[in-house]
């Protein structure tokens, strides 16, 4: 379908902002959206996916403006049609703002026209909107509402807000394979379920308590009018794999319990327009030879370049992978290029900083943002002509998403350049420069009906209306992550909610009321307010508010640990300037301008993420490559690395020496299909033991802490263990002694699981994961 079946007004507003026509994505896209389908679209990012979203929504609002219905005055009636779920707050701000160019473009276009005026209304929610803007969204519902997947759920569990969503005709869900790999897409996907339900059988029947009373919401009490079917789902991502998976996660299942995963839902149309684009993708590589950390040497080099790089463009992005490095990059580079052309972008920033650095790399003010995964999305911050990532971010599709900022031209090729900080990030980065030849991408894996976020929803669903059990059953198991959620596990978790737990003063925590001669669900009192408070999935984090005094304006936040560390008079830098500490308060730290002074840098924990299975995959296979290519004489590995992936040819040497050293002392090259084992003794005669396997961190942490559970067994006694993305360590003591074999059979596949319970049930971790 081409633009002709738009209205006439909607089809020249948008041929006078995009004079070349539409994308391949909203050409294939609107057919299928019109058609009142399920729609997935995946394709790199610039490519006009959200306005394909949109623009059929904004158009059905347009007509019905004009029609008869509305007395053809332009009146549209106080509903919400289209509701935007973004996983980002930042991303939800950036479209709202975005759509008022198409809205007040057509509806200029409507007055040229002659036509009456239609005011289309947008608004957006997220945790930052203040409580009377929320408000104002509930006495007069914009016709479009930006959201978060948490404040949707807030909305459902709320009686106005379950009355303002019952009226959605279309649900947008941008990026969805930055939430369908974890828990909180577990959660969205039940929130989905939820609104459809609402769709269909409207608010009616809901409960409210009044003066204390549990009472049932009549027709008459609210607008209670069905739309009498469920919202249509649009989903957007740039990179996944595989895009089935993600169709069926956007739709859900059809609550039998039998599984599609391999197949496309049919109910789904998807447009899938690839991930790849036209890449000037590079490794740069220090003038000094990488070690196994970065030296002050390397890192110093690694500024000159940049500066060199951020000299040679408009705008460069520069991606980091924790908050502490991008404060520590955005210092050295203001000191080479000027305070005033380069700032910082990251999840401790207060949104007004942040916003402030997108609005000034987007004029031109600012020659260099540098950023964390804050900016990985697509929020608009105009055109960027190169992308810099320092280190490997540990994932393909990062990568590529990141590179992808740049160039968003239609047609316009993608520039990034690739900077190694270590030995084993060179093997990593050939491995990314491998994946990006290839068109290789991560998997994306779903997880699977995890019952902490079940609880949640049921309770928030209880607190809304009496859900007899099979039919709350029947609703939970049309989310995909929960098609295959068995009876047993369903009522264990009811009757967990039902039961609560006791304590010395009697039970706590029972959220529901289960009738079992019914067998109806119904909330009890201070189950909504305990579900709203309590939601969502993003763990809660011990960070200290960041205070500008006397103007009492948030900066930030910064780490507990740092803020305790911390006195008055320290200088640290947050957003590329320096604060004094003035008092360090419960939960804030108030601060006056330092004035430039020389800062010390904040530090934040448990940021970096962990190399994904296929990477780690792609790393195996270089040193498997470069290792048969030694035998072969001097130099013919590093040919192999130069043609046949991309690397440069001072990388490339440098590579090849690495491994023919690990060869040398190892006798082979560690790969998944070679696992290696070796014992030394250190400097203080404890014996260290390193198991040599590059799987990622994920699995190494999990086999290093099931590894020294089966040592602290054996020899009754504890020790120190820790894992990267490449190797174990243990560190036994001077005392032990046995043979080295012995350690590949200490686990067994029968029993790993419960030695890795075991293991994780008292380590730090388990209390952080289940905050």
């Amino acid at each position: 379908m081409t633009l002709h079946a738009f209205h006439p007004a909607v089809r020249a507003w948008f041929y006078r902002r995009f004079p070349e026509g539409p994308s391949a994505p909203q050409e294939r896209g609107w057919p299928a959206i019109r058609s009142g389908r399920h729609t997935l679209i995946a394709a790199p990012t610039g490519s006009g996916k959200t306005l394909a979203a949109f623009l059929w929504g904004i158009d059905e609002l347009v007509r019905l403006g004009l029609s008869d219905e509305a007395g053809g005055r332009g009146a549209l009636p106080d509903e919400t049609r289209i509701l935007y779920v973004s996983p980002l707050k930042a991303l939800g701000n950036d479209i709202h703002k975005n759509l008022d160019e198409p809205l007040s473009g057509i509806r200029a276009q409507l007055r040229a026209s002659g036509l009456p005026d239609i005011e289309i209304r947008t608004a957006v929610r997220s945790g930052d909107t203040p409580p009377s803007e929320r408000a104002a969204h509930l006495r007069q519902p914009p016709h479009i509402y930006v959201t978060t997947p948490e404040s949707l759920y807030i909305l459902l569990t709320t009686r106005h807000g379950r009355a303002m969503l019952q009226t959605v005709r279309t649900v947008i869900v941008d990026e969805i394979h930055a939430v369908a790999d974890d828990k909180r897409g577990s959660h969205l996907a039940l929130s989905l379920e939820r609104l459809d339900h609402l769709a269909v059988q409207g608010v009616e029947g809901d409960v409210h308590r009044i003066d204390g009373k549990r009472t049932l919401i009549t027709a008459g009490d609210v607008r209670s009018r069905p739309a009498g079917r469920p919202p249509a789902r649009i989903g957007l991502s740039a990179t996944v794999r595989p895009i089935e998976d993600v169709a069926n996660f956007l739709v859900g299942a059809d609550g039998s319990g039998a599984s599609r995963a391999a197949t496309v839902p049919p109910d789904c149309e998807i447009v899938d327009e690839g991930h790849v684009r036209d890449m000037d993708l590079r490794l740069e590589v220090p003038l000094s030879p990488v070690e196994a950390v970065a030296s002050g040497e390397v890192w110093e080099e690694v500024y000159d370049r940049l500066a060199e790089l951020i000299a040679e463009n408009r705008t460069t992005l520069v991606f980091v992978n924790t908050r502490r490095v991008a404060e520590r990059v955005t210092l050295h580079l203001s000191q080479r290029i000027g305070e005033e052309l380069v700032t910082s972008h990251h999840g401790s920033l207060s949104k007004e900083r942040r916003l402030d650095a997108e609005n000034r790399l987007k004029s031109g003010s600012l020659k260099a943002l540098v950023a964390t995964a804050s900016l990985e999305l697509g929020i608009d911050i105009g055109t960027v002509d190169l992308v810099v990532q320092i280190g490997s971010p540990h994932t393909i599709a990062s990568l590529l998403q990141r590179v992808g900022r740049s160039g968003r031209l239609k047609g316009a090729t993608a520039r990034g350049r690739l900077f190694a900080m270590s030995r084993d990030e060179l093997v990593e980065c050939a491995a990314l420069l491998l994946a990006a030849r290839e068109n290789r991408l991560d998997r994306l894996i779903i997880p699977e009906k995890p019952l902490d976020i079940l609880a949640q929803q049921i309770v928030a669903a209880a607190a809304c209306r009496d859900w007899p059990l099979e039919d709350l059953y029947a609703l939970v198991r049309e989310a995909w992550p929960y098609r295959d959620l068995s009876r047993e596990d369903f009522h264990a978790v009811v009757h967990m909610l039902a039961d609560g737990y006791a304590t010395r003063r009697g039970r706590r925590a029972a959220y529901i009321h289960f009738d079992a001669v019914n067998g109806v669900v119904r909330g009890r009192r201070g189950a909504r307010i305990a579900a709203v408070t309590s939601g969502g999935a993003i763990p809660d984090v011990s960070d200290y508010q960041v205070v500008l005094d006397p103007e009492g304006t948030v900066i930030g936040s910064i780490n507990e640990d740092f803020a305790i560390e911390s006195m008055t008079g320290d200088i640290f830098q947050l957003g590329n300037a320096s604060w004094e500490i003035l008092k360090v308060e419960t939960g804030r730290v108030r601060v006056a301008d330092a004035r430039g002074k020389p800062p010390s840098i904040p530090f934040w924990l448990g940021e970096a993420p962990a190399r994904t299975p296929e990477l780690s995959e792609l790393v195996s296979r270089i040193r498997s490559q470069v290792a048969a290519r030694l035998e072969e004489g001097r130099g013919v590995a590093s040919r192999w690395l130069v043609e046949a992936v991309g690397v440069p040819p001072e990388a490339a040497s440098q590579i090849e020496a690495y491994l023919g050293a690990t060869r040398e002392v190892l006798g082979v090259v560690p790969t998944q299909e070679t696992l290696v084992l070796e014992r030394f003794f250190d400097e203080a005669g404890g014996m260290q033991l390193v198991l040599h396997a590059p799987f990622g961190g994920r699995i190494n942490r999990a086999w290093g802490l099931a590894l020294r559970k089966k040592f602290c067994r054996s020899f009754n006694f504890e020790l120190q263990a820790a894992a990267n993305e490449d190797a174990i360590v243990l560190s036994l003591g001077p005392q032990h002694s046995f043979p080295l074999d012995d350690v590949f059979g200490y686990l067994k596949p029968e029993t790993v699981r419960e030695t890795l319970i075991q293991a994780l049930l008292p380590a730090p971790m388990f209390q952080t994961r289940w905050r």
